[in-house]
């Protein structure tokens, strides 16, 4: 089996592909089907979401595949006016809801109650078939918590007395 074990940036060739919907782009340990139909293994570091054209190589370095997002079940959100849009984004936002944001739109996985809110707000929701590609965070990474080493202290604000 093909054991896929890092994330690269670029790449000389690419030898096979892996469409994955969004959900299994997160995980970090996963047994998978290239689209050549060989079987793999994901062994990622921790924490990595991995996105539509992302590279991942094997352990011995030989085989390069590029990530692809799949089409999966999402909603489209369209508002009437931009300030309508962003307070979709808050409620949605306020919520922890993963959300893709366009140019004019917002994009999020399918759940009728989040449906119900939006249109309750005057949204116009859609029901599409599309690749879910959502915000990152503020960090850029996934979900984290303030107590964890996330190698983020020098974007922290500094307390009087604290190292420079």
């Amino acid at each position: 089996m093909i054991h896929l074990t890092e994330r690269i940036t670029v790449s000389g060739h690419i030898d096979d592909t892996l469409e994955l919907p969004f959900d299994l782009r997160q995980k970090s340990r996963l047994r998978v089907t290239l689209a050549s139909g060989n079987e793999a293994a994901l062994f990622l570091s921790r924490g990595i979401i991995l996105r539509g054209g992302d590279l991942i190589q094997s352990a011995d370095g030989k085989l390069v595949v590029q990530i692809v997002a799949a089409q999966e079940p999402v909603y489209n959100v369209i508002a009437p006016t931009p300030r309508d849009l962003m307070r979709a984004a808050y409620h949605l936002g306020n919520r922890h809801v993963p959300l893709q944001i366009g140019d004019g739109w917002l994009r999020l996985e399918q759940d009728y109650v989040l449906r119900d809110m939006l249109v309750g707000l005057g949204m116009q929701v859609s029901e599409v078939q599309a690749p879910f590609e959502p915000e990152a965070g503020a960090y850029g990474g996934g979900h984290r918590h303030g107590h964890e080493d996330d190698g983020l202290q020098s974007l922290r604000p500094r307390l009087k007395g604290q190292g420079s």
